[in-house]
């Protein structure tokens, strides 16, 4: 059997680097049944409504959608279970203090295979308010502008 290598992006999640502002990003492993496995491998999952949290000194991953697998039987899995999260003990007791303090949230940004294992990458995140969001789209407009004018000045291609 040939082991996989390398990183293969499933899904992400573009609208939490928009809404949140990203403090810290761990990774972690997921505990799956075999026909998420399945219906990953073929490319299908949302992060939209998904989010994490510390429960009895566990972490579980809520709001995921990982659709059914077609070719399924009678054992398929329900697409929006809680699945349980793979990490340290002492990464899960940061975190839990971290969230207890309040204002910040766990949010999925992506999940992906890496060396054939399912993993997600999570982060503490702070919620955005709807100026400062604003802000954060004219100054990545700005920049994209700055960076379009210098290679244009680099290349010789000057608006004269």
């Amino acid at each position: 059997m040939v082991k996989e290598l390398g990183k293969k992006i499933i899904a992400q999640n573009k609208k939490a680097r928009h809404d949140y502002s990203i403090e810290e990003v761990f990774e972690c492993g997921i505990a799956l049944s075999g026909t998420e496995v399945k219906s990953l491998r073929a490319g299908r999952a949302s992060l939209i409504d998904g989010f994490a949290m510390v429960n009895k000194g566990e972490m579980w991953l809520s709001g995921v959608h990982i659709p059914e697998y077609t070719e399924g039987t009678w054992n398929n899995h329900p697409p929006r279970r809680e699945r349980k999260l793979l990490m340290h003990r002492k990464e899960i007791d940061k975190l839990a203090a971290l969230t207890k303090q309040g204002g910040l949230t766990l949010v999925p940004l992506s999940l992906y295979f890496k060396d054939g294992k399912a993993k997600i990458e999570l982060a503490l995140a702070k919620g955005k308010k709807s100026h400062d969001k604003r802000a954060t789209l004219m100054e990545q407009q700005a920049t994209r502008e700055v960076n379009r004018e210098l290679s244009r000045r680099n290349s010789g291609k000057s608006e004269r």
